[in-house]
């Protein structure tokens, strides 16, 4: 893993960080810029967890190595200087599915309890083919930077048996039993394929009583995330983190 430290000292909170990349591309070196800006804009200390990639490691390699990072530092927040409960989950695309499913997983497990987490237009279904149940798959999939076809073949890659695309750990949104989850605040694009699943978890995750704010970003694209700076997606993510994080509140989708 790789730590990132705003520029202040003493006690501070922290965002344990999963890439993109769709579990096959992406590392630390690749996200060094994103997760430095995100320790500036957020006052938050940034680990970004470097996990095993498929296809070469597929499912669940690279999850539990995820989850093993997180584990190790809610069991000894004193790593990075933190308190406990002063730790958020996060992570864009396949990492948002990932930050999801360490959060299921861990109350599945019972061995930790994130408090929040934010899922940045993350992967929540198995199946992005024109089969799909949501709509943005087939309005957005074939003319913006990522295609669904893309997509799809990223979780192919992911997954080494078929059976496994339904399981709940690759795509949380399957879960029957979404209950005791962490505050939850979802960031989607206007024009990404993956908008309606990650939309249509944030809803789920309500039906079950869970604390859930989704916002989503006008005229965006996937992977806005990477983009310059002072780009009007990443002013507007900022401030909507920073509410988030600050408990500040921001007006959530109907």
């Amino acid at each position: 893993m790789r730590v990132f430290r705003p520029k202040k000292g003493g006690l501070s909170k922290a965002i344990i960080f999963y890439h993109g990349g769709g579990w096959v591309t992406g590392d630390i070196d690749t996200y060094t810029k994103i997760c430095a800006n995100m320790a500036r804009q957020t006052k938050h200390i940034v680990v970004s967890v470097n996990y095993r990639l498929a296809p070469e490691h597929p499912f669940p390699a690279g999850l539990e190595d995820c989850y093993f990072v997180t584990r190790e530092i809610f069991n000894d927040p004193c790593l990075i200087n933190c308190a406990l409960e002063d730790i958020t989950l996060a992570g864009d695309s396949a990492g948002g599915n990932l930050a999801a499913v360490v959060s299921l997983m861990a109350r599945d497990r019972g061995e930790f309890s994130p408090r929040r987490q934010i899922l940045i237009y993350p992967a929540t279904y198995y199946d992005h083919s024109d089969t799909s149940p949501f709509p943005s798959i087939r309005e957005y999939g074939d003319s913006y930077l990522l295609t669904a076809e893309k997509i799809q073949n990223y979780m192919d890659l992911y997954i080494s048996n078929e059976e496994d695309k339904r399981n709940p750990y690759v795509a949380p949104i399957l879960a029957e039993d979404l209950s005791h989850q962490p505050k939850t605040l979802i960031i989607t694009a206007e024009y990404d394929p993956l908008r309606d699943e990650g939309e249509a978890y944030g809803k789920k995750l309500k039906s079950f009583h869970n604390d859930v704010t989704v916002c989503r970003i006008d005229e965006a694209l996937h992977g806005f995330l990477a983009f310059p700076k002072k780009s009007r997606p990443i002013i507007k993510c900022y401030e909507i983190i920073r509410n988030f994080l600050n408990d500040t509140g921001e007006e959530s989708l109907s």
